[in-house]
C-alpha cells in the first residue's frame, strides 16, 4: 500500500497548477451573467486545492528527518531540459498557506465583492494557478513565467471594483513589477550563460565549477536576479508600492495579496540555500545585504505602523514588518533562526490577510453611521428637556451609569455583530504584535530564542554580528510599536457613540475571518508539532542534497507499449 501511495503522489504535484486553470477556464465558458454558479465553482476549486496541499504535506512530512520530495515532469523530458515540477516541505507548506487564504478570501468575497466588476472569479483562480506554480517550479525561467501570471492577475484583481485610487495604485503597481519582470530576466539570462542550465538543481549542481575567471559574472547575476525577488518582497527601498497598492485594492484581493510578498521571500530562501548553502559564497553575494535591508525594511515598518491611523495602512506597514523580518533571518544563514522565521511566516501571514478582511467590515460601520439620519434636534423655542431630579440632587442610585443622552444603562447589550468585530479584531492585534498566548508571539519566540543559541547570533561573522543584536532588538520593539497602533486604532473604531447603528454582517464574511484566526489558533495549540515541521523544514533547506538528488534522478515516463532496447549481437 505505501509503495502505491509513494508511486501515485508525485502525479498529484501537478493538481495544485492544473485545477485553478480548469476552473478559470470553466468559469469563462460560463459568461458572466451566470455568477453564482461561477462563485460555487471559485468555492469548489479552492477546497480542492486545499484537499490536495493537505495530501500533498501529510506525504511530504515522513517521520524521518529527510522526508519525501515529489518530482513530476509535465512535458515528460528528461531532466535538466523540460518542465520540472517539484514538492518538498517548503514548496507544499506554502501550498497549504495559500490555499487556506484562497478559500478564506472567495468565501469573503461571496457575499458581494465578486459583483463589483466583471471576470473576478477566473481571475482569482489564475492568481492561485500563479503563486501555486511559482511555489512548485524547478527552473527559473518557469519561475518566471508563473511570476508574471501571478501578476497578470494580479493587475485584475487590483482594479476591480474600479474608483480612482484603484487605477492609480495599479499603475504604480504595474510599472515597478513590469521593472522588476526585466530586471529578472537579465538575472536569468547571466545565469544561464555561467552555467548553461535554468534548472535549479542542476544549477546548484554546476555552480561550483564555476572557473574563477566567470566567478564575477555569477555574482553580478545572481546579486540582480535578488533585486527582482526584493522587490517582490517589499524591501526596503523597492517597497513603496506595496501600501498603496493594497489599501486601494478590494478587502478580498488584498487578503490574498497578503503572501504575495512571501513569494519573492520564497524565492531568496529557495536559491540561497541551494547555490550557496554551506560553501561560504552566500557571504560574498550578498548575506550582509540581505540582513541590513532586512532590518531597515524591518525598522521602517514599525514606525510606519505608528505614522498612521489608518487601519489599512497599519496592515500594509504589518507586512513590511513580516518581510523585513523573514528576509533578515535568511541572511543569517541558519537553520534555527530559518525554522522560527518559518513558523512565524505562516502567522503573520494568516494574521494580516484576516485584518485586510476585518479593515472593509469596520469601514462599513463608519457607512452605516455616515447613512443614519441625524438625531431631531430640538427646536430653539421648545422648552429644554427636564433634567431628572437625580441630577439634580447629584444623587444617582449607586452602580447607575448614563449614555450621552443621559439615560441610564442597565442590562444594554452589546449588538452580536460588534462582539464579533472586537473579538476577532483583538486575535488579529495579539497575533500581528506577537504578544502571548497567541502563534504570533510563539514565533518571534522561536526566533529571538533561536538567535540566542551557540549556533544562532554568536555564530554568525564579526561583520554581521552587530547587525543581529540590531535585529533581535528591532524584533523586540517592533512588537512594542505594533502593540501601540494597534491599540490606538482599536479604540477608534470600538470606543464610539451608543447611537451608531450595528453594521450587517453576512455568515460567509464572519466563517472567512475565523477560518484565518482559527488557522493561527491551531498553530498555537499544536506549536509542538507546527515548529517540528518548521524544523525539519529548515534542515532540509540548509541540507539541498536530497532535493538535487531527488530531481536529478527523475526519470521520463516510458511510452506505452514500448519495449526495452535490445542488447547488439556480440
Amino acid at each position: 500500500m505505501t509503495g502505491w501511495i509513494d508511486a501515485a503522489m508525485p502525479h498529484l504535484v501537478v493538481a495544485p497548477v492544473v485545477l485553478p486553470l480548469i476552473a478559470a477556464a470553466a468559469m469563462l465558458a460560463l459568461g458572466e451573467r451566470r455568477r453564482t454558479a461561477r462563485s460555487l465553482i471559485n468555492v469548489v476549486a479552492c477546497v480542492a486545492i486545499l484537499v490536495v496541499a493537505v495530501a500533498l504535506f501529510a506525504w511530504v512530512d515522513r517521520p524521518d528527518a529527510a522526508g519525501a520530495v515529489g518530482v513530476y515532469l509535465p512535458a515528460n523530458w528528461p531532466v535538466p531540459f523540460g518542465i520540472v515540477l517539484v514538492a518538498d516541505r517548503l514548496s507544499v507548506l506554502m501550498l497549504v498557506l495559500t490555499a487556506v487564504l484562497g478559500l478564506a478570501a472567495v468565501l469573503y468575497a461571496a457575499a458581494r465583492w465578486h459583483r463589483a466588476g466583471v471576470h473576478f472569479h477566473p481571475l482569482f483562480q489564475l492568481q492561485l494557478m500563479g503563486l501555486n506554480g511559482a511555489f512548485l517550479t524547478g527552473d527559473l525561467f518557469n519561475l518566471f513565467v508563473f511570476f508574471e501570471v501571478m501578476l497578470a492577475a494580479s493587475y485584475g484583481l487590483l482594479l476591480h471594483g474600479s474608483g480612482v485610487a484603484r487605477v492609480r495604485a495599479g499603475l504604480h503597481y504595474i510599472a515597478i513589477n513590469l521593472i522588476a519582470s526585466s530586471v529578472f530576466l537579465i538575472g536569468v539570462a547571466m545565469l544561464y550563460g555561467v552555467t548553461g542550465t535554468l534548472n535549479l538543481a542542476d544549477m546548484a549542481q554546476k555552480i561550483g565549477a564555476v572557473p574563477a575567471a566567470d566567478r564575477g559574472l555569477l555574482h553580478a547575476g545572481v546579486a540582480i536576479l535578488a533585486v527582482a525577488f526584493l522587490v517582490k518582497a517589499a524591501v526596503w527601498p523597492l517597497g513603496f508600492w506595496l501600501s498603496p497598492a493594497y489599501a486601494a485594492a478590494s478587502a478580498p484581493s488584498a487578503a490574498l495579496f497578503a503572501v504575495m510578498t512571501k513569494v519573492g521571500v520564497y524565492a531568496v530562501l529557495r536559491t540561497s540555500t541551494l547555490f550557496f548553502s554551506g560553501d561560504g559564497v552566500m557571504e560574498a553575494v550578498g548575506a550582509e545585504t540581505l540582513v541590513a535591508g532586512g532590518i531597515v525594511t524591518l525598522a521602517l515598518g514599525a514606525l510606519g505602523m505608528l505614522a498612521t491611523q489608518r487601519l489599512v495602512r497599519i496592515a500594509g506597514a504589518g507586512i513590511a514588518v513580516s518581510s523585513g523580518t523573514l528576509v533578515a533571518a535568511v541572511g543569517f544563514g541558519s537553520p534555527s533562526i530559518t525554522a522560527g522565521a518559518l513558523y512565524y511566516l505562516v502567522s503573520s501571514t494568516l494574521a494580516l490577510s484576516a485584518l485586510y478582511l476585518l479593515v472593509e467590515l469596520f469601514e462599513r460601520v463608519h457607512d452605516v453611521d455616515t447613512d443614519a439620519p441625524e438625531p431631531d434636534e430640538p427646536e430653539p423655542d421648545e422648552p429644554e428637556p427636564a433634567i431628572p431630579l437625580a441630577l439634580h440632587k447629584l444623587e444617582l442610585p449607586q452602580g447607575v451609569n448614563l449614555d450621552d443622552q443621559e439615560r441610564e444603562l442597565v442590562g444594554k447589550a452589546i449588538p452580536p455583530s460588534v462582539a464579533f468585530l472586537a473579538l476577532a479584531y483583538l486575535v488579529c492585534a495579539l497575533v500581528i504584535a506577537g504578544l502571548p498566548p497567541l502563534s504570533g508571539f510563539l514565533g518571534k519566540f522561536a526566533i529571538l530564542s533561536a538567535a540566542l543559541d551557540p549556533g544562532g547570533l554568536a555564530a554568525a561573522p564579526s561583520t554581521t554580528l552587530g547587525a543581529g543584536w540590531a535585529f533581535f532588538t528591532l524584533v523586540i520593539v517592533s512588537g512594542f510599536f505594533a502593540t501601540l497602533a494597534l491599540s490606538r486604532a482599536g479604540i477608534r473604531q470600538f470606543w464610539t457613540s451608543q447611537d451608531r447603528r450595528p453594521p450587517r454582517l453576512r455568515i460567509v464574511e464572519c466563517a472567512a475571518v475565523v477560518l484565518l484566526l482559527a488557522a493561527c489558533g491551531a498553530l498555537a495549540i499544536e506549536a509542538e508539532h507546527a515548529m517540528r515541521v518548521a524544523t525539519d523544514t529548515a534542515r532540509a533547506l540548509h541540507r539541498p542534497a536530497l532535493y538535487i538528488d531527488a530531481v536529478m534522478a527523475a526519470r521520463p515516463v516510458p511510452a506505452p507499449g514500448a519495449r526495452p532496447a535490445k542488447e547488439s549481437a556480440p
